[in-house]
């Protein structure tokens, strides 16, 4: 910034110069942003709004040059960079890919710090505005020109020369700002005072709904943005620097800093010094609710798959599964139709395992039954070829059990997805004792070409997530038989910051599931995981959640209501007196006490594996920085 700032003092006594055109030299990337170390290194509130200050002074100059600028965007924008391009007077960005431009900042705790509360909604109007920078969210170069965030496109290999010929084509500084704004409404929200306040309070309403409060930043900029859009230049960027100090010094800017630094470390992971080889075709066994989703996640990349299962109705299920899954993207506009159809036309579909033999990877999705998995694998074994990958999607089952039949055991590997297969980013990767490190090395590979992240822990039952959860879940299960009230228990872990309370969650998996698996980590790991007997009642009553239309809660149209006949299965007994922070507390250290063992065990390798874990298996709250911080 230093520097900057010297060339932009140069430029500015020069009287020679026409026009300025800021192009990076690295490939894909123009600036990705500032250094999160020193952000992370802030330690008071004067100090972060003297540094913004600071980087605010430089953009100004390099906005009140006398001559016109243009920023030529190769690859990431992002942040301080966009701040950068938003300080020139025109952007160019290049096809592709590889263009995201945003301000992410909210998504560390803190708000665009450099102008960009300012600078942006003044370009592509105050609604839009407020959608980019509250949801931290880059957008792609043809929506970024939509918008108005850049004022054209080129091709990589002539963005300079394009940018030469626009600054030939504009010889003048850039006067005014005029969003592109459709409709009378958005026009009605941007343009009149009464608007903006409609807006501001419906976007608050949104962000609570969506954050519960425990994230101050995308409040903040919310106020910011809202107040700095009538305000002018300089009063606007003294408020967005005040904002910034204040947040960057806080615990949740501190917790989110280490889950970056965290989710950058596992990306980056290789589990094994060996080499990976290249997945082409796949197939997957079993066309239920995880086949489907597995099925319809591999074609989303590309890839041709071929799903099995006993009949055509089973199958015609899967299909469904993944349809919905394409329709829902196709509706939310994060696909195009024609893409759902390109996508879908990669699955096939058979009863028998004719098309397996091509297949360099399968994945069992069948029941969660050992006897049947140990049928599939035995019959797996001479249906694929010899080099292909056998893995399973179990949730806690022995990988290595369920593989007796297989005679190279070394090219079989657990791959635990977490339903929604499409939405939860982790993928468990079970090895077992004969897995080979180029099995581990390709699925590893593999599951981040699948925009999963991946990690890798030992056979052992529940592996690792299930097992740190199923404790939670059963202490849960007791402080019900203690006579606390279940809606009770999930307000209290929802507003702890969890996505959904114990028994709302259990509804979500649904009990003819989530009770065998308690019952067989019970039974393998011994009284510590003793299930509750009312899940077992709940079970016998078949209010299995959703998917039977009642289990703790009963679905309604708009909310959800609670099944008070739970309570009538729970012997009458006085009440035990606990505060919140007491039921908070026992559910915690159930966690807590559990991933312990399981690094004592080395069911994985570091506590950051249970910190990932459980953030992307479970939605462990992220500003709590991860359980084994909390």
């Amino acid at each position: 910034m230093k520097e900057l700032e010297g060339i932009i003092a140069q430029l500015s006594s020069r009287r020679d110069l026409k026009g300025l055109l800021i192009a990076s030299k690295k490939p894909d990337i123009f600036i990705a942003g500032a250094d999160i170390k020193e952000i992370e290194n802030i330690t008071s509130s004067p100090e972060a709004e003297v540094k913004a200050r600071e980087g605010q002074k430089i953009f100004n100059t390099l906005e009140k040059l006398s001559i016109p600028s243009i920023a030529l965007i190769n690859g990431a924008c992002l942040g301080g960079g966009l701040e950068l391009a938003l300080a020139c007077d025109y952007r160019l960005a290049c096809f592709g890919d590889k263009v995201k431009i945003g301000l992410p900042e909210v998504k560390l705790g803190i708000i665009p710090g450099f102008g960009g509360t300012k600078r942006l909604p003044r370009l592509v109007g105050l609604q839009k505005g407020l959608q980019l920078i509250l949801a931290g969210e880059a957008v792609s170069a043809n929506e970024a020109l939509k918008i108005g965030l850049v004022d054209g496109l080129s091709s990589q290999n002539r963005l300079l020369e394009e940018g030469l010929e626009f600054l030939k084509r504009h010889t003048r500084k850039r006067k005014g700002y005029k969003p592109k704004l459709k409709g009378w409404m958005n026009k009605f929200l941007d343009k009149i005072s009464f608007g903006r306040s409609i807006l501001k309070d419906q976007t608050r309403k949104f962000v609570l709904k969506t954050t519960k409060g425990h994230y101050p930043a995308p409040l903040k900029a919310l106020e910011v943005v809202t107040a700095n859009y009538a305000s002018g230049l300089e009063a606007a960027l003294k408020r967005e620097a005040r904002a910034f100090g204040e947040l960057v010094v806080g615990e949740v800017c501190k917790n989110l800093i280490s889950v970056f630094y965290l989710v950058e470390k596992y990306k980056k992971a290789r589990w094994s010094e060996a080499k990976g080889r290249a997945i082409g075709k796949c197939a997957v066994l079993g066309a239920g609710v995880m086949g489907g989703g597995i099925a319809q996640l591999f074609s989303a990349y590309g890839l041709s798959v071929r799903m099995k299962d006993l009949n055509y109705p089973s199958l015609g299920r899967g299909l469904r599964q993944a349809r919905e899954v394409y329709d829902y993207a196709v509706k939310k506009k994060k696909l195009k139709k024609n893409q759902a159809i390109s996508g879908m036309g990669l699955i096939s579909v058979t009863t028998d395992y004719s098309g397996f033999s091509s297949a360099d990877l399968v994945v069992e999705a069948v029941v969660e039954d050992m006897k049947i998995k140990q049928a599939v694998f035995s019959q797996l074994d001479s249906a694929v070829k010899p080099g292909a990958i056998i893995a399973s999607n179990t949730s806690c089952l022995s990988v290595e059990k369920m593989s007796e039949g297989v005679q190279n055991k070394s090219r079989v590997i657990g791959m635990h997805f977490f339903n929604p297969v499409h939405r939860m980013p982790l993928v468990e990767l079970i090895r077992t004792p004969y897995t080979s490190d180029e099995t581990v090395a390709t699925m590893v590979e593999f599951s981040k070409r699948l925009g999963k992240t991946p990690i890798v822990v030992k056979d052992s039952c529940g592996f690792l997530v299930n097992r740190i959860l199923l404790p939670y879940l059963n202490e849960a299960g007791f402080l019900l038989e203690e006579g606390i009230d279940f809606e009770r228990i999930d307000r209290i872990m929802q507003e702890f910051g969890m996505p959904m309370g114990p028994f709302t969650l259990m509804d979500e998996i649904g009990l003819d599931v989530g009770y065998k698996v308690a019952c067989l980590l019970e039974e393998n790991l011994g009284p510590r995981l003793k299930v509750p007997q009312i899940f077992k009642k709940v079970y016998e009553q078949k209010w299995f959640g959703k998917k039977t239309g009642k289990g703790f809660y009963i679905p309604k149209a708009k909310e959800k209501e609670p099944n008070r006949q739970v309570y009538g299965l729970i012997p009458q007994s006085r009440a035990v007196q606990l505060s919140d922070q007491e039921i908070l507390s026992r559910l915690l250290s159930k966690m807590i006490n559990e991933a312990n063992l399981c690094l004592e065990e080395q069911v994985c390798n570091e506590p950051s594996d249970v910190d990932i874990g459980m953030i992307m298996g479970i939605g462990f709250p992220p500003f709590r920085g991860g359980l084994l911080r909390t």
